[in-house]
């Protein structure tokens, strides 16, 4: 017995040991290989269903589902009234799968009990624009928008998605003449645990949090590129509840590589500029690489491919295959989605 305790102590410091001194993966180059082309299609977000199948939402009503063992789509068109719908917001339970028009009116579809998209949110104003959509868990989930009033537009579930309201101006902080959010990659929105960031950009950049699921909100300043309507933060994504990256810059100048980049590993209290004066320039989404202890991260643009492996200190570019969003299968395999496709990554 005092021998297997041994073995059994070795054994959980060794792995202690080597979760805490985990070397990731070094890419140097991506293989990118279509699974769906349209060229009518604007496509900025796609999520990785439990199953591991993909679901998408785009511009032309369209919504779809791709089948990976049998490398199959299912194609259809969401139809309300007469109008356009452009979708650029999904997310998904383990039950339904949500999205969300950007334009007014703001129409939130899910999953209805028939297999049919069902609308359970419609909001009507001029100035409507929702932006992102994510869920803490099976019953709550939160989707964010430019503001309409005085503050950024926030609603939220309790009820697994069939019911959503909208957080009164008086319960969050007061939005910046200017200040709104890019619908640009469906990666406003970060979630760990029961905390929530969202970012928000234009004429000014700054980082929205909450630690309860919503309930309460503190404001935290950003030393990222802002002054215009199109500067700021397009993407952020959190490792762990410290550790977070966020990326943007200006669309209308992606070539400027200066205050574009920025990292926190307080919980999104402070954050430092990295990457000063080095590329990658303008990026609509980051997201860190599964199982890199905070350290590796990928980001897509209409200007390619970038890899980080030192928290976004210095920078590699794979390709300049052009996507606008990006999510992660597993250390090494990444669907993404641009302009007239999806295509799935694999990176060596």
């Amino acid at each position: 017995m005092k021998y297997v305790f041994i073995i059994i102590c070795i054994g959980i410091l060794s792995s202690c040991k080597n979760e805490s001194e985990i070397q990731p993966k070094s890419f140097s180059s991506v293989v990118v290989k279509d699974i769906l082309i349209d060229s009518t299609l604007s496509i900025r977000a796609i999520d990785l269903l439990a199953d591991k199948s993909l679901a998408f939402a785009a511009n032309n009503n369209s919504f779809g589902l791709y089948n990976p063992k049998n490398e199959s789509w299912m194609i259809s068109k969401q139809l309300y009234d007469s109008l356009s719908i452009q979708f650029r917001a999904v997310a998904h339970t383990t039950t339904d799968f949500f999205m969300l028009s950007v334009e007014n009116p703001a129409l939130l579809f899910k999953t209805g009990d028939n297999g049919a998209m069902e609308l359970v949110y419609k909001e009507e104003h001029e100035k409507v624009f929702y932006d992102a959509i994510r869920f803490w868990n099976n019953n709550e989930g939160i989707a964010i928008g430019d503001p309409t009033d005085g503050c950024m537009s926030i609603i939220i579930t309790r009820d697994g998605g069939q019911t959503w309201n909208k957080i009164s101006c008086d319960k969050l902080p007061k939005a910046i003449d200017g200040e709104a959010a890019f619908a640009a990659s469906n990666t406003n929105i970060a979630i760990i645990g029961d905390k929530v960031w969202v970012a928000t950009g234009g004429i000014s950049s700054r980082i929205l949090h909450s630690p309860d699921k919503g309930k309460t909100w503190q404001v935290f300043n950003t030393p990222i590129m802002q002054g215009e309507s199109t500067t700021g933060i397009y993407s952020i994504d959190f490792y762990d509840e410290n550790n977070g990256f966020a990326i943007g810059g200006d669309f209308t100048k992606p070539e400027l590589n200066k205050a574009n980049k920025m990292i926190t590993s307080d919980g999104g209290k402070t954050w430092i500029l990295v990457s000063e004066n080095k590329s990658p320039g303008y990026r609509s989404c980051v997201q860190y690489v599964p199982t890199s202890n905070a350290k590796s991260l990928i980001a897509v643009g209409f200007n390619g491919i970038d890899f980080s492996i030192d928290k976004g200190n210095t920078w590699k570019h794979l390709s300049d295959e052009a996507f606008y969003t990006i999510r992660f299968l597993n250390d090494s395999t990444a669907y993404a989605a641009g302009k007239g496709r999806i295509s799935k990554l694999l990176f060596k």
